[in-house]
């Protein structure tokens, strides 16, 4: 049974999910969502969270875009919805197995949600980060993200996980997180 999302940085892994350059023109405020996605990266980088990354169908819909600063990580390739690959199985086992998941990326109906899905049956507590996550449609992305939260997964913010992350200004890399 999940708990009440107090998130820890000491239990968490960021899953980067799709965000590539063919979903550019189609995918409501990508922009946006790829920009606090970075800042999310960012900052996981900072405080030693693992970041997971995947692309569906790298052939047709291209690499992930370079704005989210993403260079140097494992990119995990997959057709299924759910970033949950055999690959990312394995990752996911050698960090120990995390007990909550950030998640974020395209689209939200699809591949948001089968990974949530997957992550939430599984018993990990997930957080998917609302301004970095969308789909085609506001009204896709709405929706999955209210049937998500019925499913248990826990709404937020890029500036709400941050915060959560750090829980005190005093925190040693409190302004160098913040600065993204």
């Amino acid at each position: 049974m999940a708990g009440i999302g107090r998130l820890s940085a000491r239990s968490s892994v960021l899953l980067l999910c799709d965000m590539q350059e063919k979903f550019r023109p189609t995918i409501f405020h990508f922009t946006n969502v790829v920009s606090n996605a970075a800042r999310l990266l960012q900052a996981c980088r900072i405080l030693a969270i693992p970041p997971i990354l995947t692309e569906q169908y790298p052939k047709g819909l291209g690499p992930t875009v370079p704005e989210l600063g993403a260079e140097g990580l494992k990119t995990h390739t997959k057709t299924r919805f759910s970033m949950l690959t055999d690959t990312v199985e394995e990752e996911l086992k050698s960090l120990g197995n995390p007990k909550q998941a950030i998640l974020c990326g395209i689209e939200a109906q699809a591949c948001i949600a089968c990974t949530a899905y997957d992550l939430l049956e599984r018993g990990m507590e997930v957080h998917i980060v609302a301004d970095a996550v969308s789909a085609r449609s506001q009204t896709d992305r709405l929706f999955a993200l209210s049937r998500l939260k019925q499913s248990g997964a826990f709404l937020t913010t890029t500036e709400g996980v941050l915060l959560q992350l750090v829980q005190d200004a005093k925190h040693p890399n409190f302004k160098e997180v913040q600065q993204y």
